[in-house]
């Protein structure tokens, strides 16, 4: 019985840090993504910010923000404060069976969650790129991955009152994705907008992105990401029961996907008359978004419906953003992740007998006016401090050499 706890105890660590490597791996397409769809001249920035931003929130979360958000609180509402990570569990811990019995390592869990927290803050990559300074962006990063993700995250996944009053994302439309939206629509607030951008009678300027084809690889990374990102939130893997659990989230991810891509295809085709690439990229990223929250209770053919409604939800959401709402937002980071997960969280109610409309609502709206509210507040004070937008001269040369000295492309343009 020893040798199968285990063997069990091995399996489930080592599915648990693979899902891990999968989700690491999204940051390397949320890195081409947004270097495709950004100008040329902001390329290397696009890249030193990804690099960066993944750096300090492994070195963050580490440091505090895993213990706010999975320590014991002054209550529900309230984290803990204490530093560094804890022992691991031992091999007597893992054979005494039972119910507190541990069946993974700690570490495992501490790497799974730092990937997500890292997935959070490259959302608001996208959403202020071509205008602000990136020690800036670096400044936020500390804060969000530090305190105000962690907050959130122990009022959900920590055991807070979110979770007390049965608001349910299995593995993070709101907590990650919407609240990483509801940061960078601060951000973009009180940065504005890319010069040009908008027009002095009220007209919307398109900006193309530099590389599709860098674009599209971003996506296809993400969606196999995702993977990782949903089946590993499962956490277990080796019983018949959570072994089939995680082929269902695998294929309802795969489906949602797919359908979100079909969604925005027809939308964008209907009200344009062409179908628009980035529109159906960001489809396949919103039917991601739209299944994160509960992967597991649809069936397949829900599965697709939701994803397929986010995919044409996403479209309109990135025209009213940037039409009636001037917010510019160079990838549509905001509506993906924000609008689009609100949607998922919403969705969960009709397939997961558990979920309420009610605790849904409050846990939207906890997490959102939290995030916002805190991100606000930290990038107010950086504009004081240091300012968070580079010179109208810089903007215009573009941030590849005004913020790291070098071009993505040195020989673009030249014989």
């Amino acid at each position: 019985m020893e040798q199968v706890l285990e063997l069990s105890y091995a399996l489930d660590t080592f599915y648990f840090l693979m899902a891990g490597a999968l989700v690491m791996w999204m940051a390397a397409g949320f890195t081409m993504l947004e270097a495709g769809l950004v100008r040329s001249k902001n390329t290397t920035e696009i890249l030193a910010k990804n690099v960066g931003l993944f750096s300090i929130a492994s070195l963050m979360y580490m440091l505090v923000g895993y213990n706010i958000m999975y320590g014991d609180g002054v209550n529900s509402v309230i984290p803990g404060l204490s530093f560094l990570l804890g022992a691991d569990n031992t091999t007597a811990a893992v054979v005494a069976g039972g119910e507190d019995a541990p069946y993974y390592s700690n570490l495992a869990d501490f790497f799974f969650q730092v990937v997500f927290v890292a997935t959070a803050m490259s959302i608001v990559s996208g959403a202020v790129a071509e205008r602000m300074k990136l020690m800036s962006f670096f400044v936020f990063a500390i804060a969000m991955t530090a305190v105000i993700y962690p907050v959130q995250g122990f009022w959900t996944w920590g055991g807070g009152f979110l979770s007390e009053l049965g608001f349910s994302d299995f593995a993070g439309s709101g907590i990650v994705h919407m609240a990483g939206a509801a940061a960078a629509l601060a951000g973009v607030l009180v940065l504005g907008s890319r010069k040009g951008k908008y027009g002095p009678n009220g007209e919307v300027r398109a900006i193309p992105g530099a590389n599709m084809p860098l674009a599209a690889l971003g996506t296809f990374i993400l969606w196999l990401g995702w993977f990782g990102f949903n089946g590993g939130s499962q956490l277990q893997i080796s019983t018949v029961e959570n072994a089939n659990a995680v082929a269902m989230i695998f294929v309802n991810t795969n489906l949602a996907a797919a359908a979100g891509v079909i969604g925005a295809m027809i939308i964008s085709r209907i009200m344009f008359g062409k179908v628009d690439l980035t529109m159906i990229l960001n489809g396949a990223l919103a039917g991601l978004v739209s299944i994160t929250a509960d992967p597991l209770s649809p069936t397949p053919l829900s599965a697709a419906v939701i994803g397929l409604i986010g995919g044409m939800l996403v479209v309109f959401a990135i025209l009213i953003m940037d039409k009636k709402l001037r917010i510019d937002d160079p990838v549509g980071a905001i509506s993906v992740h924000g609008i689009v997960g609100i949607w998922g969280l919403i969705a969960v109610v009709f397939n997961n007998a558990d979920a309420t409309i009610g605790a849904q609502l409050i846990g939207i709206v906890s997490i959102f006016a939290w995030v916002f509210i805190a991100s606000l507040i930290v990038w107010f004070i950086i504009k004081a401090v240091m300012g968070v937008r580079v010179s109208e001269e810089q903007e215009y040369e573009g941030l590849d050499q005004s913020e790291c000295g070098m071009e993505a492309y040195p020989e673009f343009g030249k014989k």
